[in-house]
């Protein structure tokens, strides 16, 4: 991979480098798998519970969208969706509701840069 598309990578919250250690250096298993987190549904579930204020789900849908997120080095979702599941195990739903805007904005961002990964 060039520097340039790992820097771009970087603009959407993925840690490439990280992923390449991760993977033991199998670009091709990063990309299979991480394409496969387009059809994930920890997001929109995640979604739902907090929309129907569903705490229980929502802290399960969060911890599992960023143990998702941290295996594909997805830095930034992962760090959103662990300050989530925090707030939420702390019974401070407002806390984790402020923070879904940028989540979602950085679910799309992860959405975007794996048609990157895919061209």
């Amino acid at each position: 991979m060039t520097n340039e598309l790992n820097a771009k990578l970087a603009q959407y919250g993925i840690d490439y480098a990280e992923a390449m250690e991760r993977f033991g250096g199998n670009e091709a298993l990063f990309v299979r798998l991480a394409s496969k987190y387009a059809n994930d549904p920890h997001f929109d579930r995640l979604e739902a519970a907090m929309a129907s204020g569903d705490t229980a789900a929502a802290e399960r849908e969060a911890h599992s969208l960023k143990g998702v997120a941290g295996n594909l080095s997805f830095v930034r979702l992962y760090d959103l969706a662990a300050r989530i599941t925090d707030a939420l195990r702390a019974d401070d739903l407002d806390s984790a509701r402020a923070l879904m805007p940028e989540l979602r904005e950085s679910h799309e961002a992860v959405v975007e840069a794996l048609a990157i990964l895919q061209g």
